[in-house]
């Protein structure tokens, strides 16, 4: 099945005593379905998932899958670099009918090939949703070159990948591929992949829209959009995306440490690129 080409990575609201905040993320969802989003893709690290306990994970993607409207997908994801952690919460939010499962490559441990197959091996056969492989080395340390996503591509349910990694940028065989980076979007779109995986669609979401239906448009689109694609980098996501929903009156909380919210200059070159867009 598609899973849809512009997937938000939903950041996850936070109530002023640091709790989830229920309402405003079935809100947000609404608002995100609404301008230009087919699908979601809950407690990624956009969604601050490694703070969050294993209850809070699994009540966001029941909520997500209670609220989806007809047509609409959403992505658990539910990495781990604990093999039967991912397995177990893999297993978790396919009980509750997710659309496909989002699974990073295991950090810290820093797995070798073998390792990395055995692994994702694991996750799959722990579902019978399409897998969307997750590769971002500037988090994890290790990548996956795509020889070995072209490996693991032969695996029973790992479809498509979300390439986080611009060097690796490719085709590859057995495998739909994802824009992992909102500056990838347009490439990805022009050399024939699924879609994105995106950030800057909370804000510019009817622009990213336009950048899949309008592919005459679409370099001009995504040229009037790089000054957001590079206010939301300013500092570690999610911290400027939250900030941009804050400036732009949908305010989402806070954020768990160890992230902290935009300092006054972060805000500011946020908030500049928001004017430049003509979004305030």
């Amino acid at each position: 099945m598609s899973l849809g080409a512009v997937l938000t990575a939903i950041v996850t609201p936070f109530a002023p005593d640091g709790a989830v905040d229920e309402q405003a993320f079935v809100d947000l969802m609404a608002h995100l379905y609404a301008n230009g989003s087919d699908g979601l893709v809950v407690c990624g690290t956009t969604g601050e998932a490694s703070t969050l306990s294993t209850e809070e994970h699994l009540r966001l993607v029941e909520l997500a899958v209670q609220h989806r409207p007809a047509g609409a997908t959403v992505v658990a994801s539910t990495g781990s670099n604990d093999t039967r952690h991912a397995c177990e919460m893999t297993e978790r939010a396919t009980a509750l009918d997710v659309d496909g499962i989002l699974s990073v490559t295991p950090y810290y441990n820093k797995p070798n090939r073998r390792g990395m197959l055995a692994h994702f091996g694991e996750v799959a056969r722990a579902t019978d949703k399409p897998v969307v492989l997750y590769n971002i080395p500037s988090r994890c340390v290790v990548d996956l070159p795509n020889d070995l996503l072209a490996e693991l591509a032969q695996i029973d349910r790992i479809d498509y990948v979300k390439q986080a990694n611009n060097a690796n940028l490719a085709p590859v065989d057995g495998l739909g591929i994802y824009a992992g980076n909102d500056d990838l979007f347009g490439s990805v779109l022009e050399m024939g992949g699924c879609g994105g995986i995106l950030v800057a669609s909370h804000v510019v979401g009817p622009h990213m829209r336009r950048m899949v239906d309008e592919p005459d448009q679409r370099a001009e689109i995504e040229a009037s959009l790089k000054p957001v694609f590079d206010a939301l980098g300013v500092t570690t996501n999610p911290i400027p995306v939250k900030a941009a929903l804050d400036l732009l009156g949908r305010p989402v909380g806070g954020l768990r440490l160890p992230l902290l919210e935009a300092d006054e200059h972060e805000r500011e070159v946020v908030r500049a690129a928001l004017v430049g867009a003509g979004l305030l």
